[in-house]
């Protein structure tokens, strides 16, 4: 069954790109450890809610936007290998891929899908 990793980031309007860079080498590396692939979305029509949104969720400050990030594997088993690489890969280490954020205010989490309807090459994706 498949496996998914949902990321949420607070970004400055003015980072796009550069996050974009980051976001393009991280999705590369993800697929080289088996990911089936990954999605960045930069927040648009997001609304501000009394009690919680996603902007309350990251604490964003202004001029700050949400990206809502995630990665698609096959399974949790190649995900928790992938990540184990991913986070000793020394092109992937905060030294050598600055973040153009402020990683105290992301979450990320993983997440077992109970009800699919993409499919990939026409079989569910988590089928």
């Amino acid at each position: 069954m498949s496996y998914i990793d949902g990321i949420i980031i607070p970004l400055r309007d003015e980072h796009l790109d550069e996050y974009t860079i980051g976001a393009e080498k991280f999705a590369r590396k993800a697929k080289e450890q088996g990911a089936i692939g990954s999605f960045e979305a930069i927040g648009d029509g997001l609304e501000h809610g009394k009690v919680t949104d996603f902007y309350k969720s990251v604490q964003a400050e202004d001029g700050e936007n949400v990206v809502f990030s995630f990665v698609l594997w096959p399974d949790k088993a190649t995900r928790d290998k992938g990540w184990e690489k991913l986070m000793a890969d020394p092109e992937m280490q905060p030294d050598q891929m600055p973040m153009p954020f402020d990683g105290k205010r992301m979450f990320w989490g993983g997440f077992k899908p109970f009800v699919n309807s993409i499919e990939l090459g026409g079989e569910k994706a988590n089928g």
